[in-house]
This record gives C-alpha cells, sequence and structure tokens, in this order.
C-alpha cells in the first residue's frame, strides 16, 4: 500500500440519480450505490477503496443527500459516520464540495482537499496515485487543480480542458497552466481539440486547499460562500438543524465548473495534471456496456448469467435484475434492463436518450417510478 499524502482529504460527491440508467438507477438508490462492473463493490465503494491509500484512515469525506446517507454508512463504515454530511437537498456541487470545505476547515485548518465523483470507473491505481500527487503539489502552490484525462476518443459526452504551458511546480513536474474549459463539443470540434494535442477530458476531479477554495467562492459567489461558513460554523453544534434549514435552502445552485474552474482558469489560477489512467462516467448503458465483459457474440450481462439467453443478438446489453429469465431473439445492439417494477427496451444507439423516458414519467406524475 502507498503511503498516505500528509495534509490531505479526500471529499466524494455522492448525488445525482444517473437518470440515463434508469431503471436500474433510480433517485432513491441511485448508481454509486450499485455495483455496474461485477467487482463486488459498488462504485462508491471502488471510489473509496482507491482514496484510502492516500488519505490514511479518516481522511475520507462523502457529502450526500439525506435519503441517502444511511446505505451510504452501510456501504463505507470504513468512513467515520461524523464525515458523512447530510445535505437537505441538492444544490449542485458547488454547494456539496464548498460545504465540506467550510467544515474540514473548521475542523483541521486549511487542508488539501481533492474532490473525486461517487460513480465513476477508474483503470490504473499507480497512475491514478501518481497525477493526484502532482494535484496536491500544485494546490499547495495555490492553484484550483483539475485532472486532465487522456482522451481516448473525440467524444460529445464529456467537456475539455486545454493544457497550455509547464508551471514548473516542485514535485508536479507534468503540470501546466489550464489555458481554458470548454462544455461538451459537437463531433466536429471534438475532433479538432483532439488533433492539437492540448486537450484532455474534464473529469471534474479538483484538488485545492480548502482556504484558497473558500477564497475564490467569497469572490465569485458571496452569498454562497458566506452561507455555506454559517452552515458550517454550526455543523458540529447543536445548532446545525436550524442553522441549516435558514441558509441551505436559498444557496445558489451551481456547479463548481461555473462557479470556480472557469473564472479562476480565466484569471490564471488553474492548473490541470494529466491523468494516464482509464476513466468512465458510467453515463448511460453504452458506455455502461463496454466496461463489461463479452460473451463470443460480444452480448454484455450484468447479474446471473444464467438468466440471461441470448440467440443472434450480437452486442446485446441484459440486465436481469428482477430475478426472472430474460431471452433475447435476433435483436443485435438491444438494451434489456429487467427490474421487479420497471421494464426497460432500447437500443446502445439510443443510450443517451433514456433521460427522456424518466423526462415522460415525471411529466406524467409517475413519481413512484422514479
Amino acid at each position: 500500500m502507498s503511503s498516505s499524502i500528509p495534509g490531505f482529504r479526500a471529499v466524494i460527491p455522492a448525488g445525482g440519480a444517473g437518470t440515463r440508467l434508469w431503471p436500474l438507477s433510480r433517485a432513491g438508490h441511485p448508481k454509486f450505490l450499485h455495483d455496474l462492473t461485477g467487482s463486488g463493490r459498488t462504485l462508491l465503494q471502488q471510489t473509496v477503496d482507491r482514496l484510502v491509500p492516500l488519505t490514511g484512515a479518516g481522511g475520507v469525506m462523502v457529502v450526500t443527500g439525506e435519503r441517502h446517507v444511511d446505505a451510504v454508512r452501510a456501504q463505507v463504515p470504513e468512513v467515520a459516520a461524523a464525515d458523512v454530511l447530510a445535505e437537505p437537498s441538492p444544490r449542485d456541487s458547488m454547494a456539496a464540495i464548498g460545504l465540506a470545505a467550510a467544515v474540514l476547515v473548521h475542523r483541521h485548518g486549511d487542508v488539501v482537499l481533492g474532490s473525486f465523483a461517487a460513480d465513476h470507473v477508474i483503470d490504473g491505481a499507480d497512475a491514478f496515485e501518481g497525477a493526484v500527487r502532482e494535484g496536491v503539489a500544485a494546490a499547495r502552490a495555490g492553484y484550483v487543480v483539475t485532472i486532465g484525462i487522456a482522451a481516448t476518443e473525440p467524444s460529445t459526452a464529456f467537456g475539455y480542458v486545454r493544457s497550455g504551458a509547464l508551471l514548473g511546480i516542485e514535485g508536479g513536474p507534468g503540470v501546466r497552466l489550464a489555458a481554458g474549459f470548454t462544455e461538451k463539443p459537437d463531433a466536429e470540434s471534438a475532433a479538432e481539440y483532439l488533433a492539437t494535442g492540448e486537450y484532455r477530458w474534464n473529469a471534474g476531479m479538483f484538488l485545492v486547499r480548502a482556504e484558497v477554495l473558500l477564497d475564490h467562492l467569497a469572490t465569485q459567489l458571496p452569498t454562497l460562500h458566506d452561507g455555506l461558513r454559517a452552515i458550517a460554523a454550526a455543523w458540529d453544534t447543536p445548532d446545525r438543524a436550524a442553522v441549516l434549514a435558514d441558509r441551505w435552502p436559498s444557496l445558489p445552485k451551481i456547479a463548481i465548473d461555473h462557479a470556480i474552474a472557469e473564472p479562476v482558469a480565466a484569471a490564471g489560477g488553474v492548473a490541470v495534471v494529466p491523468g494516464d489512467f482509464s476513466w468512465d462516467d458510467v453515463g448511460d448503458f453504452a458506455s455502461l456496456a463496454a466496461l463489461l465483459p463479452g460473451t463470443a457474440e460480444g452480448a454484455r450481462i450484468l447479474g446471473p448469467a444464467t438468466l440471461a439467453s441470448l440467440v443472434d443478438s450480437a452486442r446485446a446489453l441484459v440486465i436481469p435484475a428482477a430475478g426472472r429469465q430474460v431471452a433475447v431473439l435476433g435483436i443485435p445492439d438491444v438494451v434489456v434492463v429487467d427490474t421487479p417494477d420497471a421494464l426497460l427496451v432500447t437500443t446502445l444507439a439510443h443510450a443517451q436518450q433514456v433521460k427522456t423516458v424518466v423526462d415522460r414519467l415525471r411529466a406524467d406524475g409517475r413519481v413512484e417510478l422514479l
């Protein structure tokens, strides 16, 4: 096991409903609580597994919704109950990460925190550790740091970060200035980005000193900063519930990318570390299929193989989560997700559009299925 990094704390925002993985992922039991790789460990557990060696015992904090607190604590008992922070309602990633930063400052001072989503799949432990260590070095130098993933294709599903000049940071030989962020591009633009060799996928992994993050937040969004500071000051006191009820509902709802990364990058305050490990955010069923081992026909099964009977159905993805037999005959590239109360049948080509089914169910008032 690698030695832990002194003064480093990991924050895991565990939110979202994973609507493109419906009906497997639901608001009450989202994708980070599922084993989506067949490893026997859920995505949240895998995330904690790769971070604990870098932080040491007691160095991981999870921020999640109130309805998921019990499930999170049950899945990762190695994270202290006090280090599972419950959000009363979703306010997007900036509020979640900012809350963790403010609580960490109150408890431990100006530590370096790294934010890593609970629902990503990463392969390549040594490369991941190396990127984190370089990121910590750059964070200690005062930068907001993001890890840029080496793109394997000109994907339109991810945002991109552009790398600039090397910064010459001790302990971070590969750290470069981040020249800017770009939202999900069209296919032609994505291909142009990769052709330059300057762009990497923005995976939403950030490392920064807690006080630096809060100082930027005070400049960019003072209302959010002041609210989070007040909540953090009351967090470990009997006043927590009252202060949360008073301040949380009025906090601006915004992602950390828009709140901090983009404006601070424009001012030259963001660095990017190359992440040369495999990474996937498991954003839809096509992405999930690519992570699973295939049969001779290239079909994928998540769950007991004996419950899936596939004939002439190359590249099919079958998830027999209801525990009953699923048979597919003569339908290549099909996706069948069978759960006790809902059945999804679509194709890999339509994987990104599964969210529209969720939107339709919500519009029809079928909230019990969401």
